[in-house]
């Protein structure tokens, strides 16, 4: 058994280096440059329009993103809530602090850069799920990568088959990937973080070699997330509609707290930011081309961890929405990957660089620190114990809404693959795998999430890239009639009947 689990790993070790490494990374940033340049830097040419539809519409009386006509949809501010539940993570504490670890200060630069042009990835994505989304039997709606790659892609002559086959790939990565890096990884997060911050000192004893207090920590979370996940997506989104803003406001406040009374400390934070981000402190020669890749890699996985921009799990939810134009909803994806990284992210690598954790001249971080306990160390210089346990509460609330958003995700997936029936099976087996995360030692569940969350990119950006003409065409059509005034007809759906339905309907 042993040999086997080695055999295992040694081979997802190999696919993990190719997604994950520069063939990975180079299609997923080239993607984004591409989009960009198509688009004519949308992100950057519409942003106050694009600002100005999403979160400034929520200051709106009567605001069609807070409201909606189709009682089994939910609100444009409930899915990006939905999708932020399951994109604000994790990867902003933790994965900023791996970044930072293991590719120094620059990692963060890099970071900025896979999420400006993940902005117009995810716009692009969002678009496609809109336009190509439909009902299923429940009158719900469904979109997702898997129906632009059956529909989109799959109506090229030649390309049917390929289509299919590519959707069902997606479908099945992306349930793979729910069990492990959008459950049990968080969970064991989680749990690891309470223990250290409040049972510290608490030992309950063991059953069958798992630790009581791990057991009771995976229950309760299990019959907390059983009430709310099996309720379905109406519920999810509520949730999320109030713990998301929440969470982010009280998170980020903290990191402000910090910021003020490092103020002292900016200039530097930001200067050693800049300085490795292209190896200038690197000695000469080949050491110096080994620590500028290391540092470009680690800031651009770590980024995509934490935003998820090309790996197409976001559109899933953000297809549930009740808007009538695709590119708004488009818009929703820019602004998540915009308060995800530049915001929620920033304000985690201001906190680390800041706390003297991190040696700004050499950005080595000092000995003893390590990524799992460098943000929380970086609150408890500053609040003590509290701070501590504040950051542990907070990776509970993002890695607590994380699996609630990806429950989302796995159900689409499965729904695609065997129907609306088999959604009900999936999300018992989903609920009872949040204790398994709980008590979870090996991390090889973890990894092989790991690779199949990065192996959804592969058939997501070669259904987007295919489809690019389509984003550019609705994108025109919207610039054309919404701000540039023109009369001609919209284009909001693949299928006639969609599309007609979505005419009719008021302006967002």
């Amino acid at each position: 058994m042993d040999k086997f689990i080695e055999q295992v790993e040694n081979v997802n070790g190999a696919v993990n280096s190719f997604v994950w490494g520069e063939v990975g990374l180079i299609l997923l940033i080239g993607t984004g440059i591409l989009l960009t340049c198509c688009t004519k830097f949308f992100q950057v040419s519409h942003i106050a329009h694009w600002f100005k539809q999403t979160v400034g519409s929520l200051f709106k009386k009567n605001s069609s993103a807070t409201k909606k006509q189709d009682k089994k949809a939910i609100t444009q501010f409930q899915s990006l809530c939905t999708a932020l539940a399951a994109t604000v993570g994790t990867g902003n504490i933790a994965g900023v602090a791996a970044a930072i670890v293991i590719g120094g200060p620059g990692a963060v630069f890099w970071m900025w850069v896979a999420a400006f042009f993940g902005m117009i990835t995810n716009y692009s994505e969002n678009i496609l799920g809109i336009f190509f989304r439909r009902k299923n039997k429940n009158g719900e709606w469904s979109g997702g990568p898997m129906y632009y790659l059956k529909d989109g892609l799959g109506k090229y002559k030649g390309f049917k088959h390929i289509g299919k086959v590519l959707a069902v790939l997606f479908s099945i990565f992306a349930i793979l990937a729910s069990f492990g890096i959008g459950n049990m990884g968080q969970v064991n997060k989680i749990t690891l973080n309470l223990e250290s911050a409040f049972f510290s000192n608490v030992s309950l004893g063991e059953i069958a070699g798992m630790p009581v207090i791990n057991i009771i920590i995976g229950v309760v979370l299990m019959l907390v997330g059983g009430v709310i996940i099996i309720g379905g997506l109406q519920r999810i989104a509520k949730v999320a509609e109030k713990l998301v803003p929440f969470m982010a406001v009280l998170y980020v406040i903290g990191c402000l707290i910090l910021f003020f009374i490092n103020i002292d400390k900016v200039g530097a934070v930001f200067g050693s930011i800049f300085k490795f981000a292209f190896g200038v402190e690197a000695v000469a020669g080949g050491v110096a081309g080994i620590a500028i890749k290391n540092v470009i890699t680690q800031g651009c996985k770590r980024g995509v961890f934490s935003n998820e921009a090309g790996l197409g799990s976001s559109v899933i939810v953000h297809s549930s929405s009740d808007v009538k134009e695709p590119v708004k909803q488009g818009m929703w994806g820019i602004f998540e990957v915009f308060f995800d990284t530049f915001i929620v992210c920033t304000m985690t690598a201001f906190a680390v660089l800041s706390s003297g954790l991190i040696n700004l001249e050499t950005g080595m971080a000092l000995e003893g620190v390590n990524d799992a306990t460098l943000v929380s160390r970086a609150f408890g210089q500053v609040f003590g114990a509290p701070g501590e346990m504040f950051i542990a509460i907070a990776m509970l609330l993002f890695a607590f809404t994380t699996v609630l958003g990806w429950s989302q995700y796995g159900s689409k997936a499965v729904e695609y693959i065997f129907g609306t029936k088999g959604v009900k099976v999936y999300k018992v087996i989903f609920v009872l795998m949040i204790v398994s995360g709980a008590v979870m030692t090996s991390s090889l569940a973890w990894d092989l999430s790991d690779t199949f969350n990065g192996l959804m990119m592969f058939p997501n950006l070669i259904g987007v890239v295919s489809l690019l003409p389509l984003v550019i065409k609705i994108t025109k059509n919207y610039v054309d009639r919404k701000i540039k005034g023109k009369q001609i007809d919209p284009i909001l759906s693949y299928d006639p009947q969609i599309q007609a339905e979505m005419e009719a309907r008021p302006e967002d």
